[in-house]
């Protein structure tokens, strides 16, 4: 098979947008390192700045796996940053929320990162910021319609 011109350049997006992650990942590192985290965590503590959710939440909006999503708020419970609470719309899975030393340690990275946000974005114009979004937008939204098959299938529960 032969690849168009259009797969060719979205082979070549691929290639930049799995550079640029690295890029995100270093740079969140080194945000996130002066108050003893890393980004994955940051991500997690940044799910929960509005309200609790579920492991299985913060997964499905970050695009991560439930049990890399479980590991990490695991440690930030130990650290007394996040607590689980109970649930009123789910029995068994409970709500991560922020404790008020994560409130505060979420805040310390953030005063952080709009620093490094501000000085970016002065590089790159907002029409441009805004043409990146929308566009990155429309390559996720192709994406999910046509998902590659993953070969994994859904268990049946077991009728009580």
């Amino acid at each position: 098979m032969q690849r168009t011109r259009s797969s060719q350049a979205f082979t070549q997006l691929i290639l930049e947008v799995f550079r640029l992650n690295g890029r995100l990942l270093s740079a969140g590192d080194a945000l996130t390192r002066p108050a003893g985290q890393t980004s994955a965590r940051w991500q997690v503590l940044g799910a929960l700045d509005e309200e609790g959710q579920t492991v299985a939440q913060i997964a499905r909006r970050m695009g991560l796996t439930r049990q890399s999503v479980q590991r990490t708020t695991d440690l930030l419970e130990a650290s007394g940053l996040i607590s689980y609470a109970a649930n009123p719309a789910h029995q068994r899975a409970k709500l991560a929320m922020l404790t008020d030393r994560g409130r505060a340690v979420l805040d310390d990275i953030t005063s952080r990162q709009i620093a490094w946000a501000n000085r970016v974005a002065s590089r790159v114009t907002e029409a441009d910021l805004q043409d990146a979004i929308r566009s990155l937008l429309e390559v996720r939204e192709a994406i999910d319609a046509s998902a590659v098959p993953t070969g994994r299938t859904r268990r049946k529960r077991k009728s009580p």
